[in-house]
C-alpha cells in the first residue's frame, strides 16, 4: 500500500491548522490546541539534524510539543526522529470508497441529518468525546463545502460528526457516538448520510481517518466495504528530552 499524496492535502484542507509556515524544508503548523493533526510538522524532502533542531525550537516557541507527522514512505525521516529520541504516537489508517457505494440504502427518516452551523446538542456530544472549542475552531476554519452530522436513535440524540470537501473527496472527521447509543448501527447511518451529502456537493469519494488502535471504528469502515488506502503516524519527542 502506497498512500496517494493527495489525501494528505485533503486532510489538511478539511481539518486545517490555524497557520502554517516554512522553516527550511520543515512545514510548521500552529494548532492552537486542536490536536496532533493540526499541530504536527512535516518535512518536505530531507532535513538535517540542525534543521530538525531549529524546527523543535520553533514548536516550543509556539507552546507546542515537538511533534512530526511521518507520512507513508518517509522511512529515513522516521529513523532520524527515532535517533533523536522521538517515539511513535497514534498510527492512523485512511479509509476510502466511492461515495455512491454507501448510497445503495436510504437513510431512515429522523435517523441522520446534515446540520450547519452545529446545534447545541452536537456540541454537547462532541464535548463528551473530548472534542472541545479548539477542535470546533478547526471546523470553523474550513473553506468550501462542509456540514455537521447529527444522528438520532429511539428519539434521542445519538452521535455527531463533521464532513468537508476538497479536491472531489469528502472527508469525515470528529465522528462521535454517545456511549449508551453504541452498537445500534448509528456510525454506519452517519457514514451513509455523509455519502449522500458528498454526492450532492460534488464529491465522488468518501474518506475517513482512524487511529489503528480504534478497533471498533476500523471494523465499522471495513464492514461498509471501504478500503484501507493509506496510513501515517506521528513521532513525538519524549518529555524531558
Amino acid at each position: 500500500m502506497t498512500t496517494d499524496p493527495r489525501y494528505y492535502a485533503v486532510t489538511e484542507a478539511t481539518w486545517p491548522p490555524a497557520s502554517l509556515r516554512e522553516l527550511g524544508p520543515v512545514t510548521l503548523r500552529e494548532g492552537q490546541g486542536g490536536g496532533s493533526r493540526v499541530s504536527a510538522a512535516t518535512v518536505n524532502g530531507t532535513a538535517t539534524d540542525a534543521e530538525i533542531a531549529a524546527a523543535e525550537d520553533a514548536m516550543r516557541a509556539m507552546g507546542q510539543d515537538c511533534l512530526f507527522m511521518v507520512r507513508d514512505g518517509e522511512s529515513e525521516l522516521d529513523a532520524q526522529l527515532e535517533a533523536r529520541g522521538y517515539v511513535v504516537k497514534d498510527p492512523v489508517n485512511l479509509w476510502t470508497c466511492p461515495a455512491e457505494q454507501l448510497t445503495d440504502v436510504a437513510v431512515p427518516r429522523v435517523t441522520a441529518f446534515c446540520v450547519w452551523e452545529p446545534l447545541a446538542i452536537q456540541r454537547e456530544i462532541w464535548a463528551q468525546g473530548g472534542i472541545g472549542p479548539a477542535r470546533l475552531a478547526v471546523m470553523s476554519r474550513v473553506q468550501g463545502p462542509k456540514t455537521g452530522l447529527l444522528a438520532r436513535h429511539k428519539d434521542k440524540p445519538a452521535g455527531a460528526g463533521f464532513v468537508a470537501v476538497h479536491d472531489g473527496v469528502a472527508m469525515v472527521h470528529a465522528l462521535e457516538i454517545l456511549p449508551h447509543q453504541r452498537r445500534a448501527g448509528m456510525g454506519a447511518w452517519m457514514m451513509r448520510q455523509a455519502a449522500f451529502w458528498a454526492l450532492e456537493n460534488g464529491a465522488g469519494e468518501l474518506a475517513v481517518l482512524c487511529t489503528k488502535r480504534n478497533e471498533g471504528a476500523n471494523g465499522l469502515y471495513a464492514s461498509l466495504g471501504m478500503d484501507c488506502a493509506g496510513e501515517y503516524h506521528y513521532r513525538i519527542l519524549q518529555q524531558g528530552d
